[in-house]
């Protein structure tokens, strides 16, 4: 079976920090330090991650060890994210934020996974990405939360 490429958000790695978060967060490193994902990383993440605090940098500085995917910002993403700005989507203060569900998208991920509920883990959000990404020649994406995709906690059926 083929191992699930997933593109996750800076929200993730700085959620390993976050006591509400850090549970799940660290479930996800730890599947993709076991091989279960291979995680998708981004030009995004990496500048996102250059002003967080040590810790975090750390845990990012570990994902790219498991075998990660860096995307690059290029055209076809630019023009995703620009689309959703247009329609409203995102306002520009969140501009990254499309950007990373454009990359995403473009790269073809089974899936992205965030922490960040208001503006891509959010129902009526993931429908207007997902318009946009079908009416462009791109598959739906998937986006959920870190809880509902790490197999951190799952007990056996």
């Amino acid at each position: 079976m083929k191992t699930q490429r997933i593109y996750i958000d800076t929200s993730v790695i700085g959620g390993c920090f976050d006591v509400e978060f850090a549970e799940w967060s660290n479930g996800l490193i730890a599947d993709f330090r076991n091989g279960i994902f291979q995680p998708l990383l981004s030009e995004v993440i990496s500048a996102e991650i250059g002003d967080a605090p040590e810790n975090v940098q750390s845990v990012y500085a570990e994902l790219m060890t498991f075998n990660a995917e860096v995307l690059t910002v290029e055209e076809n993403a630019l023009e995703l994210a620009d689309e959703y700005q247009k329609r409203g989507i995102l306002s520009p203060n969140f501009y990254d934020d499309g950007l990373h569900i454009a990359l995403a998208t473009v790269a073809q991920a089974d899936l992205l996974v965030s922490w960040n509920f208001k503006h891509i883990v959010h129902f009526d959000k993931i429908r207007l990405f997902n318009a946009v990404n079908i009416e462009f020649g791109y598959k739906p994406l998937q986006i959920f939360s870190p809880r509902e995709v790490t197999t951190y906690g799952r007990e056996e059926d």
